[in-house]
């Protein structure tokens, strides 16, 4: 004969409830006094009514940049009236 244990009475509120559909966990590590601003960007982003203008707001402060590579950049730096020829350094 076996002797098999029951499970502790609590066992059922130690177990993870459900997810949602559609939603995930999410892990992140920050400084620690960031958490409190990640905990709120998660509540607000949960939450119907401030849903959209959350997100819309973080991605347009989170956007990566669109310059490509240094070329680029300089192509579409504002270079007027700054004079880019110089005298030829000799070394000695």
């Amino acid at each position: 004969m076996t002797n098999i244990q029951k499970p502790p009475a609590d066992a059922k509120q130690t177990q993870a409830k459900p997810t949602p559909p559609g939603i995930v966990a999410v892990e992140v590590r920050v400084r620690e006094e960031h958490a409190g601003l990640m905990r709120d960007i998660a509540e607000a982003l949960g939450d119907p009514a401030r849903e959209t203008a959350t997100r819309d707001f973080l991605r347009a402060q989170t956007k990566p940049s669109k310059s490509g590579d240094l070329k680029a950049l300089l192509e579409a730096a504002p270079l007027e009236g700054i004079p880019l020829d110089r005298p030829r350094e000799v070394a000695l």
